[in-house]
């Protein structure tokens, strides 16, 4: 290499291998491994296996075969689950009652378990999704095409298992589990929100879901509608609070496409909101919220309003 190319490239290795400030307040605090995004994405893999068995993996008919692949992908799933843990458990602030490796392991394997407990129910509730939605979409072929293909079941599988990690405070797993599914789908649910069964998103693009977002059973929302809050509160050294800041929505409502609800507020159950709406104030059980009649004016001369 000529002297200018040496130059350039020592000069910038030593200034990009310095430290700064900002940057050393936004490095990890211990020098453990960080979790995997490809491990990750084998959990929700190895999940899918389990509890969508026909669709993500090879059909086995014969209960005593299925049984036993079910069972290997569990174990896979626990070693897995319970490394990647560990590493979560190390990615943020230290936690004083964990000070050992061996705590740390142990600490990961319980709640890897206790996910695994879990699944069960988390089948449950996915397979109430899966129904919803079919339930909802006139387009929809039959339970296959909903499983297989469709944005919301990706959507749903990584929120209801993400749901559950940060029920179990895991670090930054469930973060990292949401996001995945949102640059695939275009669907952002928080791990944090929670919502209940029989949950439809149709077409999905552009949904986005709060942290604090309580969701009822039986709701259906169609794209680009925004459950989000209206304003952020914060503490007398201007840090943001988080508290419940994002709406309620009740059993059995509806949400067009595009529409808005911000803010804690509660839209009452058996309601439906139409599209492209910005709602701000609680909505009472039985409402419709409708955009106003559109109003065609006529203009003569080059005249406006």
């Amino acid at each position: 290499m000529d002297t200018r190319t040496i130059e350039i490239l020592e000069r910038n290795v030593r200034q990009l291998s310095r430290q700064t400030e900002q940057e050393t307040r936004m490095m990890p605090q211990t020098e453990a491994s960080l979790p995997s995004v490809e491990q990750v994405k084998k959990i929700i893999n190895l999940i899918k296996s389990i509890i969508f068995p026909d669709y993500f993996n090879k059909r086995q008919c014969h209960e005593t075969i299925r049984s036993y692949n079910i069972g290997v992908h569990m174990e896979e799933l626990l070693q897995t689950l319970t490394r990647q843990i560990s590493y979560g458990l190390q990615f943020g602030e230290k936690n004083e009652a964990i000070t050992s490796r061996q705590q740390v392991q142990d600490k990961a394997r319980d709640l890897a378990l206790q996910l695994i407990d879990a699944l069960p129910e988390i089948k449950r509730l996915l397979y109430t999704d899966v129904q919803a939605m079919f339930d909802n979409d006139p387009a929809a072929i039959n339970y296959g095409e909903i499983i297989f293909s469709y944005p919301v079941t990706k959507a749903m599988i990584h929120y209801r298992i993400a749901h559950k990690l940060h029920e179990l405070q895991v670090p930054v797993i469930p973060r990292i589990i949401t996001e995945l599914a949102h640059s695939e789908t275009g669907i952002d649910i928080h791990p944090g929100a929670q919502i209940g069964e029989y949950f439809a998103i149709d077409h999905g693009t552009g949904v986005v879901i709060g942290e604090t977002c309580i969701i009822g059973s039986h709701v259906t929302l169609y794209q680009g509608v925004t459950l989000g809050s209206k304003s952020f509160k914060k503490d007398s050294d201007g840090n943001m609070l988080n508290i419940p800041r994002h709406p309620i929505i009740e059993d059995n409502v509806t949400i067009y496409s595009n529409a808005s609800i911000l803010g804690r507020i509660t839209i009452g159950h058996d309601s439906v909101i139409g599209g492209n709406i910005w709602v701000t104030h609680d909505v009472a059980p039985n409402s419709r919220v409708l955009q106003s009649k559109a109003v065609e004016t006529h203009f003569e001369g080059g005249l406006g309003i």
